[in-house]
């Protein structure tokens, strides 16, 4: 099984929160895609028409640093722009994070 499906299919709870929130253009009719490949790299939502990635973290991010560095290298190379949010933002308050996104996306749009 591709790894991509296999990451769809066991969500963290602030993933699922999430994809609520963006999935079928629901914010301002952005399409996002969800445990996205791109490259060698599987991202946790992209927005490929605007070059947004959004990535929801837990702990486990602070030990594997390093290799996050060289992921967001190569993405960054591909034009992508990043947002990261911890699960206990998504979790505790998804109306910011939804605002962030929307600034995001609105400074590209100008």
């Amino acid at each position: 099984m591709h790894q991509a499906s296999v990451l769809r299919k066991e969500p963290t709870l602030a993933e699922v929160r999430l994809w609520e929130l963006l999935r079928r253009g629901a914010l301002e009719g952005v399409r996002f895609r969800r445990q996205h490949a791109i490259g060698p790299y599987i991202v946790d939502f992209c927005a490929p028409r605007h070059r947004l990635i959004i990535e929801v973290d837990g702990s486990q991010h602070i030990e594997a640093q390093h290799e996050d560095r060289a992921r967001t290298g190569f993405l960054q190379s591909q034009g992508y722009r990043f947002l990261r949010f911890w699960n206990s933002q998504v979790e505790s308050d998804p109306n910011g994070v939804v605002r962030a996104i929307l600034e995001s996306l609105r400074l590209v749009n100008q």
